[in-house]
């Protein structure tokens, strides 16, 4: 599993943070930071998780 994230996108509504803080963070201005591209087990649930509930839908999950 890789994650993406596309800043221009992003509107900085930090439910992915929320959702999967170990594979997302913001920056000062909200945008967000994917700390892991490709998370292990126990946070791939969350990160999907994330991407789901993204209003914007900035956050990618690909297979792999």
């Amino acid at each position: 599993m890789q994650i993406a994230a596309d800043d221009d996108k992003c509107i900085g509504a930090g439910q992915c943070v929320l959702t999967a803080p170990h594979v997302f963070d913001q920056r000062d201005d909200g945008v967000v930071v994917v700390l892991d591209e490709f998370p292990a087990e126990p946070d791939r649930v969350a990160a999907r998780a994330a991407a789901a509930g993204c209003p914007v839908a900035a956050i990618t999950v690909t297979a792999g």
